[in-house]
């Protein structure tokens, strides 16, 4: 699959994959915080922002268009950094092409599945709900930003996490509103989406090395904890290393950009 891109700067390839409902665009100024240390590539990953849509959206495919995507751009070895739904694509990428990885950076996610988090943790802004809230737009109906904010209120009070969703509106050439997520596919593949690795794959000393490989945690976020840290990921990747971002949640990257940038440095470059 041909992936859309972004690319800032010179240097090493440092490629970042968005997480769900995310594209491009959302990285941009880690890009530019980067973009002189490294060449920087922001994908769309398939189903999202300018990517092309497809009714397979499974890890198995997703690093498949990464591996592509660097074979295409002759980068043989690249840093990669994963945040959500990318974080579990590059790491799926590590267990089958650990040779193109140099470092590897994984934002706020775990390799464990999510798929019962939300029944046990009693969330009411599951997956499910927030892809039904935006598959409910009836778009005949909707003149303006506005009216789809309202349309989505109900069912999603929160405002940030609607104008999150909410950049992903484009206009057609009738100049209707439209998502640019392919919904009907992230509704099918939810359960895959939401999956994680299987960690007794890595277990009696079978874990993925060879890299240098960071997991950054949100300290308002409960997508990492120091057990699954302890446990399952140092399992996985037994030279992981853990750092915590103070007053950020799960979307770091725009809560606590600067500071991100800042780990992400001197991980790769001290």
């Amino acid at each position: 699959m041909d992936l859309f891109y972004r690319k800032y700067g010179q240097g090493p390839a440092l490629i970042i994959v968005h997480g769900l409902y995310g594209a491009s665009d959302n990285w941009v100024s880690i890009a530019k915080g980067l973009q002189d240390y490294f060449e920087v590539f922001l994908v769309d990953q398939r189903n999202h922002g300018r990517s092309p849509h497809h009714p397979d959206h499974t890890y198995e495919a997703m690093k498949e268009d990464l591996k592509l995507f660097m074979d295409e751009h002759e980068i043989e070895k690249a840093v990669l950094l994963g945040h959500s739904m990318g974080g579990k694509t590059v790491m799926h990428f590590a267990k089958e092409y650990p040779e193109r990885i140099s470092h590897l950076i994984v934002v706020d996610i775990a390799p464990i599945s999510y798929l019962d988090d939300a029944r046990k943790k009693h969330r009411t802004l599951d997956h499910a709900t927030l892809i039904q809230a935006m598959r409910s737009v009836d778009f005949s109906k909707i003149e303006s930003r506005q009216d789809v904010d309202e349309a989505l209120s109900d069912t999603i009070p929160p405002e940030r996490v609607r104008q999150f969703l909410m950049k992903n509106l484009r206009r057609e050439s009738n100049n209707q509103f439209s998502w640019s997520l392919n919904l009907e596919a992230l509704w099918n593949n939810l359960p895959h989406i939401l999956d994680g690795l299987n960690e007794k794959e890595f277990e009696k000393g079978r874990g993925i090395t060879g890299f240098q490989v960071l997991f950054v945690k949100g300290a308002e976020s409960d997508y990492i904890t120091q057990d699954v840290f302890d446990s399952i990921i140092l399992t996985i990747f037994p030279y992981a290393e853990l750092v915590t971002i103070p007053k950020a949640g799960h979307w770091v990257h725009a809560e606590q950009p600067d500071l991100l940038i800042k780990n992400l440095l001197y991980f790769v470059l001290a």
